[in-house]
């Protein structure tokens, strides 16, 4: 097989996401799951879970999951590269642990992970590498052998990701009214979440006022503005804003939250606003509720024009990014110096997390890194 096209030392690719309760029935179990070890009521996991309830008790999560794997088996295939493809999630069915089992029993024992999650922090990496470390410790425990997992780099920067949402920001500017798109901003929104964990978020190199995640995405606005600039003449004003937030209210998490930037971009006279969610993958729950659902009401309730543009999804682009990426890591694994694709000014990120990136709050071991207890 051409170089470009073998995955080995791969045997199989996983799929690795969040999960999502895909019936009224199960979302109390699921949020159950999520906020393990809180001590948070029952009835309290009913309110917070009434942003499913008003979508049927389903998250949109899982089926985007299922889009997704079929359109990197499909890339794959066309592109020639002969590799099984799986998905496990952290908090629903399928669960990691019982992927990674069938996988084992299938013969798998290196595995390429991808995570549903394209920039560093302690939830939107070590958590995932936590996870995978929890599986394995229980298929140990199982007396099952233990496959080498190694998680695929972050691909925040990664053209494949990065260009349709420039086509997404391009097609919602062109649904507003003439007179207003030639000063609409445009809001780059991702998930808020603790300073502390921004602060420390990437390597220990990186550390500092909001880390690697905030610099991760500030890199990625600024590609994509640069980019609808180049393609439509035209320099929209921008700015990263937050949402979804869900922490204590004594406890400082980044800002400012998209509903209070609608309000003062109103107040400063904007004629209209681009809602640009790059911290996600795909259009899930905290997309349709924070974004489609609840800053849609505030901005009509101010008269302010806005429309949300499309995340990556299961775009084909995004599966052979994937593709690149497994294809790279294998080279790489195997001793070549393969050429890593990366857009903006940050460069191609590390390929095995490093000890003391994006700390975890409480001690607990993470695989495929520099400090796995899993060689």
């Amino acid at each position: 097989m051409s170089d470009q096209r073998d995955p080995a030392p791969y045997d199989a690719l996983l799929l690795l996401s969040f999960g999502g309760p895909e019936g009224p029935e199960d979302v109390v179990p699921f949020l159950e799951n999520v906020t393990r070890g809180r001590g948070i009521p029952t009835e309290r996991l009913k309110e917070v879970g009434q942003h499913y309830f008003l979508f049927g008790g389903v998250s949109p999560i899982n089926d985007q999951c299922r889009a997704l794997l079929a359109a990197i088996r499909e890339d794959l295939a066309t592109a020639g590269v002969d590799l099984p493809v799986h998905w496990g999630n952290r908090n629903w069915a399928p669960y990691l642990t019982d992927t990674l089992r069938e996988m084992v029993r299938d013969g798998h024992r290196r595995i390429a992970v991808l995570a549903t999650s394209a920039y560093a922090s302690y939830s939107g990496c070590r958590q995932y590498r936590e996870n995978l470390a929890d599986a394995l410790a229980a298929l140990e425990a199982e007396g099952l052998p233990l496959p080498k997992v190694d998680k695929l780099r972050h691909y925040f920067n990664h053209p494949g990701f990065v260009e349709p949402m420039v086509e997404g920001v391009l097609a919602s500017l062109a649904e507003l009214d003439d007179a207003v798109r030639a000063g609409a901003h445009l809001a780059f929104t991702t998930h808020s979440i603790p300073e502390s964990a921004a602060d420390t978020s990437g390597p220990v190199g990186s550390h500092g006022e909001g880390g690697a995640y905030v610099a991760q995405h500030l890199d990625v606005a600024r590609l994509i503005a640069g980019a609808v600039r180049e393609r439509t003449g035209v320099d929209h004003p921008w700015e990263l804003v937050y949402q979804s937030r869900s922490g204590a209210p004594h406890i400082p998490w980044l800002e400012p939250d998209i509903c209070d930037h609608l309000e003062a971009l109103h107040g400063e006279g904007a004629p209209a606003v681009v809602m640009v969610p790059i911290g996600f993958v795909s259009d899930h729950m905290e997309v349709l509720y924070d974004l489609d659902t609840e800053a849609m009401a505030k901005a009509a309730e101010l008269g302010l024009p806005v429309r949300r543009s499309a995340t990556v999804g299961a775009d084909p682009r995004f599966a052979a990014a994937v593709r690149e990426l497994l294809l790279e890591r294998a080279a790489a694994e195997r001793g070549a110096a393969p050429q890593r694709c990366a857009l903006g000014a940050l460069g191609p990120s590390h390929d095995l997390c490093p000890v003391g990136c994006c700390p975890a709050r409480a001690e607990r071991p993470a695989a495929a890194g520099a400090d796995s207890p899993y060689a």
